[in-house]
């Protein structure tokens, strides 16, 4: 009977059926499936394919090369039987082509294959779901070549190794996914607590870092000139040199940031588009942009050491979103700022209004009430000691309405911001000597000065008043300082007088610095 009349299936004489030889290997086949599908960490489960198949098959050596399907090379390594001189001798892995249709493996080509040349070799590829997700392959098998049934038991296994390769990618997924999101949720937790803005930021690139196994993570934020600055930076050891690194105006990678896209790079010390000079020490980065509503924040740059893993696509979804969640956060956190310095403005007008219209008001008609009963004693009689203690009782309390005035002022100035006007100017100098006497000096300004300075005269008198403030500083004892300003139409006249011991003995110096206006 020729080929074309035998029946579909039928059996040879003297022909080794494949039915037979699964049915022997089949207790072999069974434990090396349940031990491949025993674990849920992609590595783990890896290594126990290698190892399941190089048992099962009797070869002495097994690898299994995981290929990555954006860059078609391979990009890990799993091996059974080798020693870990043999292993470590492997310089690099290969880049060979890979072949998805036979026993050639992408290290079939390389002209320094790791593993040691035998009897032959044989090799399946694993794919997950329509995905080839690398090769599995054998090398010197004990006792003979390999046969037909040791590829298809590879086969077999392969195809189970498959679907415990896609549950592990799934669970590897979901914890990463987890852990990416408990940092998003830390880090909107910290942001929210009330962080000063330079801290906020180095929270994002700190807690980027450490999920996306960065060898730095760096905020950048745009500069008025048009480029990006380095502004927050946590690396392993000191970011010093990193922070105020600035991406020069109209880099390729900078209109990709400004027009909102994320940038992704290989390598960052060859890639043409960078131009900083510590990009030679990185390899594989990403940069994306911090934008909510619209509103560009900046841009999260988490680049990784040279000859780092590249980041695959979940690394990429993940950090993104991540970025995305940190950069609402910092709105959040700004607009909370916002509102809590408007309440903190919103008590200080209230304060203000109420010294205003109650306390001065009333210290004000007290001294009225006094100065016209001096007065009266002062008619009655020529020497009248009374009269003179209601003299001194009206000037104390024309003392303690300018500094209620003085201090009104202050409320009415923003607490964080730099003072703008003379005033202010004045009592963030003498706030700042108040740290160093231990007490706040007494401020007393007379006539608009706000109105009549100019600003070379009122650098002028700042100058005066910080050396005598620091004249002051010198001299012993001293427990009282008055700083009075007095802006008349044609003049103004710096007094500061303090109660400090001279080194003479005397007691009490008074500095005096007048300019005409």
């Amino acid at each position: 009977m020729t080929d074309a009349g035998r029946r579909p299936g039928a059996r040879q004489p003297g022909a080794r059926q494949p039915e037979e030889l699964e049915t022997a290997s089949l207790p072999l086949l069974l434990e090396a499936v349940l031990s491949v599908g025993s674990e849920l960490e992609l590595r783990a489960t890896l290594q126990h394919l290698v190892d399941s198949a190089t048992e099962l098959c009797s070869a002495r050596y097994g690898a299994l090369g995981v290929i990555d399907p954006e860059r078609g090379r391979l990009t890990e390594l799993f091996t059974s039987g080798m020693t870990e001189a043999q292993r470590a001798a492997i310089p690099r892995l290969p880049d060979g082509p890979r072949d998805l249709l036979g026993p050639l493996s992408p290290l079939a080509d390389d002209p320094r294959p790791p593993l040691p040349d035998g009897t032959g070799r044989i090799g399946v590829p694993i794919r997950v779901h329509t995905e080839v997700f690398g090769n599995l392959w054998l090398t010197e098998k004990r006792g003979g070549p390999f046969t037909d049934q040791d590829l298809a038991l590879l086969r077999v296994l392969a195809s189970q190794a498959g679907m415990a390769i896609g549950n592990a990618r799934l669970y590897e997924t979901a914890r990463r996914r987890e852990r990416w999101i408990e940092g998003a949720a830390a880090v909107t937790t910290a942001l929210l607590a009330g962080r000063p803005a330079a801290d906020a930021l180095m929270c994002v690139a700190e807690r980027a870092r450490l999920l996306a196994d960065a060898a730095a993570g760096v905020v950048l934020q745009p500069t008025p000139a048009g480029g990006m600055e380095i502004v927050a930076a946590s690396t392993h050891a000191d970011p010093g040199d990193l922070v105020g690194t600035a991406i020069a105006p109209g880099s390729p990678v900078l209109e990709q940031l400004l027009g909102g896209e994320p940038v992704f790079i290989e390598d960052s010390a060859t890639d043409p588009r960078m131009t900083t000079h510590v990009r030679e020490r990185f390899g594989p980065s990403m940069m994306l942009p911090l934008q909510s509503g619209g509103q560009l924040i900046g841009t999260l740059a988490l680049p990784r050491a040279r000859g780092g893993p590249p980041y695959d696509a979940v690394d990429r979804l993940l950090a993104s979103q991540f970025a995305s969640q940190a950069a609402l956060a910092l709105v959040l956190a700004d607009a909370q700022h916002d509102r809590e310095q408007l309440a903190v403005y919103e008590d200080r007008d209230r304060i203000a209004r109420d010294l205003h219209d109650l306390v001065v008001q009333r210290l004000f008609a007290t001294e009225m009430m006094l100065e016209s009963t001096r007065r009266r004693s002062s008619n009655a009689s020529v020497a009248d000691p009374v009269g003179e203690e209601l003299a001194r009782a009206v000037d104390e309390l024309d003392s303690t309405i300018q500094e209620v005035r003085t201090a009104i002022f202050a409320l009415q100035q923003p607490p964080s911001d730099a003072p703008t006007t003379f005033r202010g100017r004045v009592l963030r100098e003498t706030g700042g000597a108040a740290v160093l006497f231990g007490f706040q000096p007494s401020v007393h300004f007379a006539g608009p000065v706000d109105a009549l300075l100019p600003e070379p005269v009122a650098g002028d008198l700042l100058s005066a008043l910080r050396g005598a403030l620091a004249a002051a500083h010198r001299r012993a004892e001293v427990t009282a300082i008055e700083v009075e300003v007095e802006a008349l139409p044609s003049r103004v006249r710096l007094t500061v007088a303090d109660d400090g011991r001279t080194p003479s003995g005397a007691r009490g110096t008074t500095v005096t610095w007048e300019s005409a206006l």
